[in-house]
């Protein structure tokens, strides 16, 4: 018990011993870095130009407002008016089916409700008769000119014309509603556009034959190509750092040379899935006044988190953050100095610089070693002591 309490105290020892030196060998470090091999620093020169920090993805464009025209009746194809690539017009005639059985049953349920309707005036004719003979006969009862019996089955008479004509102005409705179906669906036989667009691709040809009894075969689809849909799918990683209104440039891959500029519209919060990773939809909206852009055109995209311009650049490896800061090594003159710094936008190869620096310093972005170009050694002490890139 004795001998491990001692190795234990041994073991503290130790360890406040190296929590004690290591700082203190950083700092000696630190100190006399810059002076040695400083004949094998390399240097790049603060410039001032453009920066932007960018978030990467791909996406696919399609039409923002498309809809694919169907039938809602069955026949054959008789003729189609359109092409494929044609622009047409909100209620312009695409196609028409074969109307002849639609036509037939419209015919023949118009001359039904037309006999219904002669039938009504028949009894509409018996019934003023009837009122008639009732009231001559009310007029005879009172003079005891004819027996009451006779006067009941008069009275009794009109009652019954009067609802033989309110059941036949009944069925008479139902016939109109019905010869208005007919009606209709004799129209759905002629396929009109239901918006304004382009003929963007046809299913049917003519003289094919649509079964519509169980869904409704598409014949064409419209698509509105003035405003199109960037579908842009991003990492789980990057997601979180896109906001809406978020600005938005991509280029096409038959067209690396022209840029595309807009804004994110939307998030959606339901991920895609490929091989266990997780990519989420961005959607961006995008004009397309010349109809350069296409359905189904794959896009490279970048989401713009900052940028700056006309500012102070120096490279990415030059700047070195510790917990006191961010700084520098400047040449100046024969000598290596450090420099505090104020930094700001910053991407993979380049940072922006607020203050500390002028441009045209030097600054110091590794060291050329025996085995070529490298990252000083303080760096990767300053890493080991809690900074990102500290000395």
């Amino acid at each position: 018990m004795a001998h491990s309490k001692k190795f234990s105290l041994l073991l503290k020892l130790l360890l406040i011993l190296f929590v004690i030196a290591a700082p203190v060998a950083g700092w000696f470090y630190y100190q006399n870095d810059d002076q040695t091999g400083q004949q094998n620093f390399v240097f790049d020169v603060a410039a001032i130009g453009n920066i932007e920090n960018s978030i990467v993805a791909t996406g696919q464009l399609e039409p923002k407002k498309y809809v694919e025209v169907g039938a809602q009746v069955s026949g054959q194809v008789e003729k189609i008016y359109v092409e494929e690539g044609q622009e047409v017009k909100q209620g312009q005639l695409l196609a028409e089916i074969d109307a002849t059985v639609f036509e037939t049953k419209v015919q023949n349920a118009a001359a039904a409700l037309e006999n219904k309707r002669a039938q009504l005036a028949q009894l509409e004719a018996e019934l003023e008769l009837a009122e008639l003979r009732a009231k001559r006969n009310q007029s005879l009862f009172a003079q005891n000119a004819v027996s009451e019996d006779t006067l009941m089955s008069s009275q009794t008479n009109v009652k019954v014309l009067k609802a033989r004509i309110r059941a036949s102005q009944a069925t008479i409705k139902a016939d109109e509603a019905s010869l208005a179906g007919d009606q209709a669906t004799l129209d759905f036989a002629k396929i009109y556009a239901p918006i304004s667009g382009t003929v963007a691709s046809i299913k049917v040809r003519e003289g094919q034959t649509l079964n519509a009894s169980q869904n409704a075969p598409t014949i064409l689809q419209i698509s509105d190509l003035s405003l199109m849909t960037l579908r842009a799918e991003v990492s789980e990683a990057d997601v979180n750092k896109i906001t809406r209104g978020m600005p938005v440039y991509f280029s096409t891959l038959g067209n690396l040379k022209r840029r595309w500029n807009s804004q994110v519209r939307q998030i959606l919060p339901t991920p895609n899935v490929i091989n266990d990773v997780v990519l989420y939809q961005v959607l961006v909206d995008v004009k397309n006044d010349d109809r350069a852009l296409m359905d189904s055109m794959t896009t490279q995209v970048m989401f713009v988190v900052d940028k700056a311009e006309n500012t102070l650049l120096v490279p990415l490896s030059a700047v070195r953050k510790t917990l006191r800061g961010a700084m520098v090594r400047v040449k100046r003159g024969d000598t290596v100095e450090r420099q505090p710094v104020k930094i700001g936008v910053e991407n993979r190869t380049q940072i922006q610089i607020l203050s500390g620096l002028n441009e045209g310093d030097q600054v110091v972005i590794g060291q050329q070693g025996a085995s070529g170009p490298r990252r000083a050694d303080n760096e990767r002490f300053g890493q080991r002591m809690g900074g990102r890139r500290g000395f």
